[in-house]
């Protein structure tokens, strides 16, 4: 029963009008509150702009995707700026460093010190890599201009990288839906691999 429902979409124009700007708004949470899987949103929404006729529409994926990145990074960069400034921090401040692990900031501090701003494009494409880079900005009080100059590409890489992986799962099969799956898939494996890694790695070493 789910199936022939999910491979009836909607036009093209709805498609559009509807998709575009919740994927703006997903993606852009989902940079301020880590619930969202972003990068399965990206992906999905490649799988369907692949098969569309409009030739620009895998374009405006991406640039749509990129710039919600931005605009959530550079919000949440602010907010935890403030909580820097702030003697008593502020609650965005602590719900940074919740999600950042002490070696995995400590490594995070290691890699700015040595190559910079640099390092906050690699942060957006390693899973779980992005919170500990960003807290290592905050607390060496890297200004916003420097972190937004060394976020534009960041953005960009992570967009282009997950539409890849939507046009791969949109090639790889004829239906829409079919591709929107494999895609899912892949980025909940590729992003969820890592943790399962180190949850592996840390029973075995005990």
């Amino acid at each position: 029963m789910i199936l022939p429902v999910v491979g009836q979409l909607p036009p093209e124009s709805t498609q559009q009008a509807v998709g575009y700007p919740s994927l703006f708004l997903l993606v852009a949470l989902g940079a301020l509150v880590p619930v969202v899987p972003t990068g399965a949103l990206v992906s999905s929404a490649a799988v369907v702009a692949f098969h569309q006729t409009d030739p620009f529409a895998l374009l405006v994926v991406f640039g749509v995707a990129a710039s919600a990145a931005f605009l959530g990074d550079i919000c949440l960069y602010w907010l935890g700026q403030r909580g820097v400034r702030s003697k008593n921090g502020s609650k965005w401040l602590r719900a940074i460093s919740d999600r950042a692990a002490p070696e995995r900031l400590a490594q995070a501090q290691q890699k700015l010190d040595e190559h910079g701003a640099v390092v906050l494009v690699l942060s957006r494409l390693v899973p779980a890599g992005r919170i500990p880079v960003m807290l290592a900005c905050l607390l060496g009080r890297m200004p916003m201009r420097r972190f937004a100059r060394g976020d534009i590409p960041a953005c960009l890489a992570w967009a282009a990288t997950y539409q890849l992986i939507g046009i791969l799962g949109g090639s790889l099969f004829p239906e829409p839906w079919q591709g929107v799956v494999a895609a899912v898939g892949l980025t909940l494996l590729i992003s969820g691999a890592p943790a399962v890694w180190r949850r592996v790695r840390t029973r075995f070493s005990h």
